[in-house]
């Protein structure tokens, strides 16, 4: 979710409703301790309690490999205020990958509790400490010994994403999968991936047996995705227009015209995959620069047939 699930959109997302938390974009740890104004910047709700407007936890996800680094970091998240830790095990980008971060080390499940194990002695015990991790690498053969070198390092709960990195987001994802690992430890396991609807987190529930998931891309492309799979919303059009025309009033005072327009093209493509509306209205803004005029459009969009 870098570069998508930011401040603004966990904002708009948690206004909506449904989420028990949310987590952060990954804080790139690497070599150095971090001075408090990166924490403010990738997770500016440390300033409000860790809490967003609409009152949903915030935790601070952190990324990196170096056990000792991770920790002071993790600790000094912990000192502003983060009420979770919350380490990234998944990330499949080739950049992040290079310098020994994401998915890739989980080919070392050594390394994966070091890190663990590091951050858990860091910070006060009544603060979580929890793990996001895929199926594995290039290969999910690990997958176990990950799972338990994470349960065993004193994670607090374990999420699991059900493709391996070199699956990348190509469908499906493998929830079977994640009910081996949910009976191979003891901690909470979160099923994540794939989950696009309501049905989709019902199957993911039953094959995954696990009974809390976490939302990713699913709930960019439907905001009241949590709502559905909690309360059985019926949310229509008109109540995304208007979550959208609040995220351009949020994002105004902070954003150049450019900016917010980019921003919006980017929600609407992924509000595309299940919104016939934002089909339609995509094809008119994608060429527009102007976020102003990307509003009217969006305003006027109710008169756009389903």
């Amino acid at each position: 979710m870098e570069g998508l699930a930011d401040f603004y959109v966990r904002q708009a997302l948690t206004d909506i409703g449904g989420f028990d938390w949310c987590v952060t974009e990954f804080v790139r740890v690497s070599g150095t301790l971090l001075p408090p104004k990166t924490f403010y910047r990738w997770c500016p709700e440390l300033r409000t309690g860790a809490r967003t407007r609409a009152g949903t936890s915030v935790h601070v996800q952190l990324l990196g490999s170096d056990p000792q680094c991770m920790a002071e970091n993790a600790a000094r998240a912990a000192e502003l205020g983060a009420p979770a830790i919350d380490l990234n095990f998944g990330c499949p980008a080739k950049t992040v990958n290079r310098h020994r971060g994401g998915a890739v080390l989980l080919d070392e499940p050594e390394v994966v509790h070091q890190v663990v194990a590091a951050v858990r002695n860091a910070v006060p015990k009544h603060l979580p400490v929890s793990a996001k991790m895929r199926l594995g690498n290039c290969h999910g053969d690990f997958a176990v010994e990950n799972a338990r070198a994470i349960e065993a390092a004193g994670a607090s709960w374990l999420t699991v994403h059900g493709r391996t990195k070199v699956q990348g987001y190509k469908p499906p994802a493998y929830w079977d999968q994640i009910a081996l690992l949910r009976h191979a430890i003891a901690i909470p396991v979160i099923a994540n991936g794939e989950i696009w609807t309501a049905d989709d987190a019902h199957r993911c529930a039953q094959e995954s047996q696990c009974d809390m998931l976490m939302l990713g891309r699913g709930a960019v492309s439907d905001p009241f995705l949590a709502q559905r799979i909690q309360q059985g919303s019926t949310a229509d059009w008109a109540d995304v227009r208007a979550s959208l025309l609040k995220f351009i009033e949020d994002c105004l005072p902070t954003s150049t015209d450019l900016q917010l327009a980019g921003r919006l093209k980017q929600w609407m493509n992924y509000l595309r995959r299940d919104w016939p509306q934002a089909q339609t209205l995509y094809d008119v803004i994608k060429r527009c620069k102007s976020s102003a005029d990307i509003a009217m459009h969006i305003e006027s969009s109710t008169d756009i047939a389903a």
